[in-house]
């Protein structure tokens, strides 16, 4: 249910909410907020679903409504939300980002690390590093057909590991 404040535009929405110290059911409710820690092995490039990881996680805490950031700690690897029915959606993902980040050490100054590591950089700097998803009734609010994936920029296999935190109520 949505409240509508009666603002200035000069005031700030905290003006018009009800003042500290009344009594109701919802100045009553505390925050609250909850951290994991998940690993993933990934089996080099590609993009690997974990909307179920998280979702399995999230249920078993105590804030029901609220924001999850979900952030990927490492530069060579990202995050997307993305269609989850059609596979044909994610391999032409890849495609389109091989056509457009070639691995070409020629193209590239940074090669100690291997052919695949400036433009994992690259991909990695043209995506996003942390999702910000709402979450109600402790599920997260996310369209019958998305879902949450790690992008894997690098062939190797690798071990990825995300930061998940809730907040809310």
């Amino acid at each position: 249910m949505y409240s509508q404040l009666a603002c200035q535009p000069w005031q700030t929405q905290e003006a018009a909410l009800p003042r500290q110290g009344t009594r109701n059911r919802e100045t009553k409710r505390r925050m609250k907020q909850a951290h994991h820690n998940l690993t993933l092995h990934s089996g080099g490039q590609g993009l690997y679903e974990v909307t179920n990881e998280i979702a399995a996680w999230l249920g078993g805490q105590p804030v029901r409504e609220g924001l999850l950031t979900v952030f990927i700690q490492h530069t060579s690897a990202s995050l997307l939300i993305q269609e989850n029915a059609d596979p044909d959606v994610l391999r032409d993902i890849e495609t389109f980002f091989a056509t457009l980040v070639p691995e070409d050490s020629s193209l590239y100054r940074h090669t100690a690390e291997g052919d695949d590591d400036m433009p994992a950089h690259i991909k990695g700097a043209l995506t996003q590093t942390h999702l910000s998803i709402p979450v109600r009734d402790a599920r997260m609010q996310l369209g019958q057909w998305q879902g949450i994936y790690v992008f894997e920029h690098r062939r190797a296999r690798d071990e990825r590991h995300l930061a998940l935190h809730i907040i809310g109520t």
